[in-house]
C-alpha cells in the first residue's frame, strides 16, 4: 500500500473525522449514541453505505458526469445513489434483524440525508480521487464515523451511572463530551508519515 492511501486512511478515520473535525452527520451522532448496540449497528450501516456510495459516485462521476459535462448534477446524482443504498440496507435490516431495525428508528432512513455520506462523495470528486482512493476514503471516513459514535455511546453509558449536577444532565454533558472528544482527536493531526 502506498503512502497516499495510508494518508487517506489515517486522515479519513482520525485526523479529518467526519463527526469530530468536519462536524458532518452530528444529528445521528447525538441521537443514536444513547445505546452501544444501536451505535455500532448504525456505524456498520454507514460503513456499507458510505463505502459503496463512494465507489458508485466515483464511477458515475468519472464515466458519466465528466465526459458529458454534467458535473453540475453531482449533488443530485450522489443523493439518488445514497438513497438507493439506504433503501437496500433498510430492507436488509428489517428482514434479518428487526430489533436493530427498530433500535435505529428514524436514524436509518436519515442516512439518506446524512451530510457525512454526501460530503465524502463530493469531497472525493473535488479532490480528484481515482476509484481506489475514493473507496478507501469512503471506507476510512465511515470507520472514523463508527469509531466516534461508538466512543460517545460508551461515554454516555458511563455518564448515566454518575451522579451529575442537574444543569449538566442530558444534552449539556453529551455536548461537553463530544467537544472533549473533538479536542482529543486534534492530537491525531500531529501524526507524520
Amino acid at each position: 500500500m502506498n503512502n497516499s492511501l495510508i494518508l487517506i486512511i489515517v486522515s479519513g478515520a482520525l485526523i479529518n473525522n467526519v463527526l469530530l473535525s468536519r462536524f458532518w452527520g452530528v444529528c445521528s451522532f447525538l441521537g443514536v449514541s444513547k445505546q452501544m448496540k444501536a451505535s455500532a449497528s448504525l456505524g456498520v450501516a454507514v460503513i456499507f453505505v458510505m463505502t459503496i456510495a463512494s465507489a458508485v459516485a466515483s464511477l458515475l462521476n468519472d464515466y458519466v458526469l465528466k465526459p458529458f459535462g454534467l458535473e453540475f448534477m453531482q449533488t443530485i446524482v450522489f443523493i439518488l445513489v445514497i438513497a438507493a443504498l439506504v433503501q437496500i440496507v433498510e430492507m436488509f435490516l428489517k428482514k434479518t434483524s428487526p430489533a436493530i431495525y427498530k433500535a435505529l428508528g428514524i436514524y436509518l432512513p436519515l442516512i439518506t440525508t446524512n451530510c457525512a455520506v454526501l460530503g465524502i462523495a463530493q469531497l472525493n470528486a473535488m479532490s480528484g480521487y481515482n476509484f481506489i482512493e475514493s473507496v478507501v476514503s469512503g471506507f476510512s471516513s465511515a470507520v472514523g464515523y463508527t469509531l466516534a459514535i461508538v466512543l460517545l455511546a460508551g461515554i454516555r453509558t458511563r455518564i448515566r451511572e454518575e451522579d451529575l449536577p442537574a444543569p449538566l444532565r442530558g444534552a449539556p454533558i453529551v455536548l461537553i463530551s463530544a467537544a472533549l472528544m473533538s479536542i482529543a482527536f486534534i492530537g491525531f493531526s500531529k501524526l507524520s508519515f
